[in-house]
């Protein structure tokens, strides 16, 4: 059923599933989990077994997962096992952000949540956890400036051209980023995706005010590679410390997301050199094909899956568990940091 004329507000348009919503009013802590992977990130079976594998990683901890998507013009909190299973075998479904969220309701089909619908419908079924695998941000050659090297530094693990040659000016910055700066929800993942600018959208982030943590080292993670030779804003050494940041930031009021980074499992990483070689080759390719826009993100990670015979997604499917597991155990210690305070 649609939600009525009258009625107004995110809240509106969401059916929280039981479970979830039982897990809110008992204060047992909930991980909202983004469905994109489910409909674009991955094939079938894999999707639903990576899906499932993060939902089990989520309950392991202690935790209740929420996987989010849109289904007949209402956003879906928490799927059941019977509706994750149709969601991974539907074709064409949409893609639900904040810009594209009206229409995906009104068009009334199956669709997955990116990260800042996720974090919408997150914020409003009163879920302030979510896990993802990475977020977006800002592109090479986004403002104008000078593309990043793929060969070395900082730029290079940024996934950037490896001639470093100038680029027409484009406003290339995912909707992920304004939302983590206006919507009070913690997003852990492993970083930005490779492929992007790292070192621009950390001060794109900076600047409108969104905390980048990473948990366990003082290295931002370099998505498919633990490390990405770019220091980290900030640094807490495991998920208690994490939970205490994010009960202090909650407590100012800022209005804000906070980024929580978390490296991939070392057992399955993406050596940082394979993956920076395999992006500059990638984004050397799309240049010479002509790939730009919303086209880009997909074809440079489908590039770089060929040109490394699998091995980034082994490790993109690694790192989205283990965020949901590390999403779990930060949601569990902050609820049990809110006990103590309130004894």
């Amino acid at each position: 059923m649609s939600p009525t004329a009258s009625a107004t507000g995110v809240a509106a348009f969401l059916h929280v599933s039981p479970p979830v919503r039982d897990a809110l009013a008992s204060g047992t802590p909930v991980v909202a989990l983004e469905s994109t992977l489910v409909t674009h990130g991955l094939p079938y079976p894999e999707n639903l077994a990576v899906a499932r594998a993060a939902e089990d990683a989520v309950r392991a901890e202690g935790a209740v997962p929420a996987t989010v998507a849109i289904r007949s013009g209402r956003i879906l909190v928490g799927l059941g096992h019977d509706e994750l299973a149709e969601l991974a075998t539907v074709r064409g479904a949409r893609k639900a952000s904040r810009p594209t969220l009206a229409a995906t309701l009104a068009a009334g089909a199956w669709a997955g949540t990116t990260v800042s619908a996720t974090m919408i419908a997150a914020a409003a079924a009163g879920i302030g956890m979510f896990a993802t695998g990475g977020i977006g941000g800002v592109h090479r050659g986004a403002f104008g400036g000078p593309a990043p090297t793929g060969t070395a530094g900082a730029a290079g693990a940024a996934g950037g051209r490896a001639d470093a040659g100038p680029e027409p000016p484009t406003l290339d910055v995912s909707s992920d980023l304004a939302e983590l700066a206006r919507t009070p929800v913690a997003v852990v993942c492993a970083g930005p995706k490779a492929i992007l600018d790292v070192p621009l959208t950390l001060e794109y982030l900076e600047t409108h005010g969104v905390p980048v943590v990473v948990v366990g080292t003082d290295e931002m993670p370099g998505f498919y590679s633990r490390r990405s030779g770019i220091p980290a804003p900030a640094s807490v050494p495991d998920e208690a410390a994490a939970a205490v940041l994010l009960a202090t930031h909650r407590r100012l009021g800022l209005g804000s997301g906070v980024l929580l980074c978390v490296p991939v499992p070392a057992e399955d990483e993406l050596p940082l050199e394979d993956a920076r070689a395999a992006i500059a080759r990638a984004t050397i390719e799309a240049d010479a094909a002509g790939v730009h826009g919303p086209a880009l993100t997909p074809w440079l990670l489908a590039r770089v899956a060929a040109i490394t015979e699998g091995a980034s997604v082994r490790a993109n499917t690694a790192l989205i568990v283990n965020d949901a597991r590390m999403a779990a155990r930060i949601a569990v210690a902050l609820e049990r940091h809110r006990s103590e305070d309130t004894q």
